[in-house]
């Protein structure tokens, strides 16, 4: 049975998506032994998994919620969203899928001008809708409550009419062997129609999504012609070289060698 210190710890976690040791010690006026034995029998339990110097959400079978994980890295996701946006050119057609990562590339792309945006993704048509240089298009089906996607055959179907120039996606989590994971298996199927009706695709995701874990699969990394994230680890620095999946590492971006958006279709060569 869990402490009244513990169910604490394990709502705030499903509420911001991770907590650090020295945060906690502040919070509940305790020592950071005293918190750390508190994670790790978190830990022990399978509800938390321990990263440096705090913890995270463990399950694989529930995702943290919208709004929280919009508060996860967000620096690293803003900087991930600008790298992506610098390989779109103007006048391109793109999906763009559900998640926090891809609307922060539908943010660093709202200044751009004749984009035709397809999305399963609420919260990006809302937030591209009032910009008269690009057009949005959004996928019917069942919309999602706890984030805004647009999920199930419907959206599969209307997917499945286009043809565009780039894909932008986002995965729950990353394993290290390249499998690209999700929580929904209906959110799945959006996601591979996407991926195959699409010249290009990008995807975007930040280094917390090595952390976890999720139960369906949706691909292989192998399957991706560019992978933009903060920094990823020496495993999938070799799944990427052995599949041919250009990594972009943003930690490591010069921004002054940035390419043109003219030369932007050489960086998928």
């Amino acid at each position: 049975m869990l402490t009244d210190r513990q169910s604490e710890i394990l709502e705030t976690v499903k509420r911001t998506g991770r907590v650090s040791v020295d945060g906690l010690a502040a919070h509940f006026q305790v020592s950071v032994q005293t918190i750390r034995k508190d994670l790790n029998d978190l830990c022990q339990r399978r509800l938390l998994s321990r990263i440096h110097g705090g913890a995270v959400l463990s399950s694989s079978l529930e995702n943290v919620g919208y709004d929280a994980r919009r508060l996860i890295a967000v620096e690293e996701k803003n900087a991930i969203g600008r790298a992506v946006a610098d390989l779109i050119p103007d006048a391109s057609s793109l999906f763009v899928n559900i998640g926090t990562t891809t609307e922060a590339v539908a943010q660093a792309l709202l200044n751009r001008g004749e984009l035709m945006i397809i999305t399963n993704n609420i919260n990006v048509a809302s937030l591209m809708r009032p910009y008269p240089e690009i057009e949005v298009v959004i996928a019917g089906g069942v919309v999602r409550r706890s984030d805004g996607g647009i999920v199930g055959e419907t959206a599969v179907d209307f997917i499945r009419q286009f043809k565009v120039d780039y894909a932008v996606i986002g995965a729950s989590a990353i394993d290290l062997d390249g499998s690209l994971l999700d929580y929904d298996y209906r959110e799945v199927r959006v996601t591979q129609a996407i991926m195959e009706n699409a010249r290009h695709v990008i995807l975007a995701a930040d280094a917390s999504k090595f952390e976890r874990s999720a139960p369906v699969r949706v691909g292989h990394l192998s399957q991706v012609d560019v992978f933009v994230t903060d920094h990823a680890p020496k495993a999938i620095e070799a799944v990427c070289a052995e599949g041919e999946t250009r990594l972009v590492e943003t930690n490591h971006r010069d921004d002054t060698a940035i390419h043109s958006r003219d030369e932007a279709d050489r960086n998928f060569a």
